[in-house]
């Protein structure tokens, strides 16, 4: 290896470890998840995937999602997701980085939230939010089609 490679690679790593969290850091924001009982969320974009008689399609749109998971337990791997029509039970699993939320209505629709131990810009951490339901008729305000949100959540006692 040349000096000149020696180098770079120096300065990569040194790059990469002043941008990385600090461990405390890290370690405070993955305390929050792990002790969460209550997540307030917020998705401001979306992608809707379909399929045509091209193959596969996405948009990617804005909107304005709000979710709210009360009741987290990660030791017995339940939680509510509530909404307009009542809450919905969830199982919580609770992994190395991540805080997953699972429903499954009687109706065959798959929701999966995902919150991760990153936290976004303004201190909240950053989820996405997947639903998995397909109709032939798509409904305007209504989830026809894949979706899938981006956005953050904020941890509550």
């Amino acid at each position: 290896m040349s000096i000149k490679s020696s180098i770079w690679a120096l300065v990569v790593v040194v790059a990469f470890l002043s941008i990385s969290d600090t461990p405390d850091a890290q370690g405070t924001v993955r305390k929050r998840l792990e002790t969460a009982k209550s997540l307030s969320c917020v998705f401001p974009t979306y992608a809707t995937g379909t399929w045509n008689n091209d193959g596969p399609r996405a948009e990617v749109k804005a909107t304005k999602l709000s979710l709210r998971v009360e009741g987290i337990d990660t030791q017995d791997g339940t939680a509510q997701v509530v909404g307009t029509l009542g809450p919905s039970y969830a199982v919580a699993r609770l992994t190395e980085g991540t805080l997953h939320l699972m429903t499954i209505d009687n109706a065959g629709p798959l929701y999966v939230t995902t919150v991760f131990d990153k936290e976004t810009p303004g201190g909240k951490l950053k989820a996405v939010h997947t639903r998995h339901e397909y109709t032939d008729v798509s409904l305007p305000g209504f989830t026809s089609r894949p979706e899938q949100y981006y956005g953050e959540c904020e941890v509550g006692p």
